[in-house]
């Protein structure tokens, strides 16, 4: 049953984000939005839905842990399994300086996002702080070239969805149908995270950076792949650094104002490391015209995998123990 619910929220979270930013991008052309800044804001947002109903139902629901370890873990499942994935299938090689304003944000974006975690709370402050750099990053975005790295990444994925034939009103009721499912299958994610972690006898947070940071990490890694199918395999290093970015400032942001996280042990002395490792292992590709071949690839996968192996043994407890001693 456990494992039924489980599934059932990975469905509807992932239906309802499709659904929701189909009418939204639908709603948005019909009044007469650029496309660019439909891709920066709805289908940015939308890819990033999930992890933001995840994250604020687990917060509202007492499980703190959870949602910070569902935006770590899925900025680590981002960087390593689904840049690793979509170079494996097709090499990414970027322009010279495509990505330097993206990928130059995205680290400050960390680091600061790692300093509030230091303080072992992310209250209020620390989220207003974040949607304001936030609020900053969409500003320059916004009127920077839409043949950057984002905002190209962007701008495809609105082209791919073709325009809409319906009636204003049915993409209406596709945004809130599709809202609809998000809210209910991230209640029913929250509420089998919480009863696995129970019967396995581990830390909400640990199936919040695994099982649920790899579900709500879907639509991204679905992308991605599709894009290297068709030989934009460099998109995907578009669609990483955007949604590691709404996840640290915006989703973060917005949870924190709503109700304070705080920061596990784990999260303190292991994972924000690791995320923040991995995405200073991302940055050559991201700033330079540098290939991200098919060996560096394999070379992500392994270590998700080893990320992974990491949690499922309790290497973490290990660390936290040594430090907390």
């Amino acid at each position: 049953m456990t494992y039924l619910l489980i599934a059932l929220g990975f469905v509807l979270l992932l239906g309802g984000a499709e659904v929701m930013v189909r009418g939204s991008v639908a709603v948005a052309r019909k009044l007469g939005i650029s496309t660019l800044v439909i891709g920066m804001t709805v289908v940015a947002f939308g890819t990033s839905a999930p992890e933001l109903v995840v994250s604020l139902q687990a917060s509202l629901s007492g499980f703190g842990g959870m949602a910070l370890g569902n935006l770590v873990g899925s900025n680590i499942a981002n960087v390593l399994l689904i840049l690793g994935a979509a170079a494996i299938l097709k090499p990414i090689a970027t322009g010279h300086g495509t990505m330097l304003r993206d990928g130059t944000v995205l680290v400050l974006g960390t680091i600061l996002f790692t300093g509030l975690v230091l303080l072992r709370e992310i209250d209020i402050f620390g989220g207003a702080v974040l949607l304001v750099a936030f609020a900053i990053f969409l500003r320059i975005t916004l009127k920077g070239d839409k043949d950057d790295g984002l905002g190209e990444s962007l701008v495809e994925e609105v082209e791919e969805m073709g325009q809409f034939k319906g009636p204003i009103l049915l993409a209406w009721l596709m945004m809130i149908a599709g809202l609809g499912a998000l809210l209910y299958g991230a209640d029913l994610l929250v509420e089998g995270g919480t009863i696995l972690a129970r019967q396995f006898g581990v830390s909400e947070e640990v199936i919040g950076l695994t099982v649920i940071a790899f579900g709500t990490s879907l639509p991204e890694l679905a992308a991605s792949v599709v894009a290297a199918v068709r030989g934009h395999s460099d998109l995907a290093l578009g669609n990483v650094v955007g949604s590691n970015l709404f996840n640290i400032l915006g989703i973060a942001g917005i949870v924190a104002v709503v109700s304070p996280i705080p920061v596990p042990d784990q999260i303190f002395y292991f994972d924000i490391w690791v995320m923040l490792g991995a995405t200073l292992l991302m940055l050559p590709f991201a700033l330079t015209s540098r290939e991200f071949s098919r060996l560096e690839a394999a070379i992500f996968l392994v270590g998700y995998g080893g990320y992974v192996v990491a949690q499922a043994t309790r290497f973490p407890d290990r660390i936290v123990g040594y430090f907390a001693a």
